[in-house]
């Protein structure tokens, strides 16, 4: 009996299973669900609020002790994050097709999911996320020539603690400070309501492990690449520019010539706003199963 009639409700209504990228927490999608699909966040290892936000980081902060906290994403690896995410898959594949959905550093877990169960899974979408196939992880494609206008590198001054001693990547999202903030803001979401901004900062979780983002996250051929696979490119995304996601895409099309990407197009930057998203909504409707 196979993973998907071992459920005792199998039916027609299609799952999205999300996986975050870096410092996201999991959750969904309720206008997905208002539609009359399933949504569901994958629970990452050390990605717990509870595990994160600590009395340290919050107003008035003691940046010395937070700095000095140890790590709850040490040593915590991208094999870590396709475990959960197989066993969510595993678990909703019983009761209908499955469609698992990656955003930014999420596209690796996706790629690495697919390899371990693609028979379970009846579509991937990377949401302005990495896709890795002819270089080996993201650390790899944001010294690519496509990644030079990146904004990733000037958040540096949100760095709290020394990495290596860490072995995690610390931001204080909740810094007053305006010139961080401005950086942030022409990073993640330029254009929009400060108060959107501040919001989207003070849910990202301070922590993400270093080993994800340099883990060979390439997919094989005779898994991965027999998922179909949609790519959501987002125009004005200043992490992973537009030029670096075309790229990614031409190289998975190129590995997989019989299976290349549908690709959607949204105007948006790297964390698409409220009025944004809705188009991304509107786009995984459309690819329901």
């Amino acid at each position: 009996m196979s993973d998907r009639d071992s459920g005792s409700r199998p039916g027609r209504v299609t799952t999205f299973v999300y996986v975050a990228g870096a410092g996201g927490v999991a959750q969904g999608d309720p206008e997905l669900t208002l539609r009359g699909h399933r949504t569901v966040g994958v629970e990452l290892p050390g990605h717990l609020p509870a595990e994160q936000f600590s009395r340290a980081y919050q107003a008035p902060q003691d940046l010395a002790a937070l700095a000095a906290a140890p790590s709850p994403v040490s040593g915590v690896t991208l094999d870590d994050y396709v475990e959960v995410t197989v066993d969510v898959v595993r678990r909703v594949a019983a009761y209908g097709p499955v469609v698992l959905v990656g955003g930014s550093l999420g596209g690796a877990a996706v790629t690495k999911t697919a390899d371990e169960v693609p028979h379970l899974l009846d579509r991937l979408v990377y949401d302005t996320a990495f896709c890795c196939t002819r270089l080996r992880s993201p650390a790899e494609y944001l010294e690519t020539p496509e990644a030079a206008t990146s904004l990733a590198k000037g958040l540096v001054a949100g760095l709290i603690g020394d990495p290596a001693a860490l072995m995690a990547v610390r931001m204080n999202w909740r810094t007053s400070d305006p010139a961080f903030l401005a950086a942030a803001k022409e990073a993640f979401m330029a254009g929009a309501a400060d108060g959107e901004l501040l919001a989207l900062l003070n849910t990202l979780l301070p922590d993400e492990s270093l080993l994800v983002s340099t883990a060979d996250a390439r997919g094989r051929t005779d898994a991965w690449g027999r998922v179909p696979r949609t790519y959501i490119r987002h125009t004005r995304d200043r992490m992973i520019p537009l030029a670096l996601q075309d790229r990614m895409i031409r190289e998975a099309d190129a590995a997989t010539p019989g299976n290349a990407f549908e690709v959607r197009t949204v105007d948006a930057g790297h964390a698409a706003t409220a009025a944004e998203y809705r188009r991304i909504s509107e786009i995984l409707d459309d690819l329901a199963v």
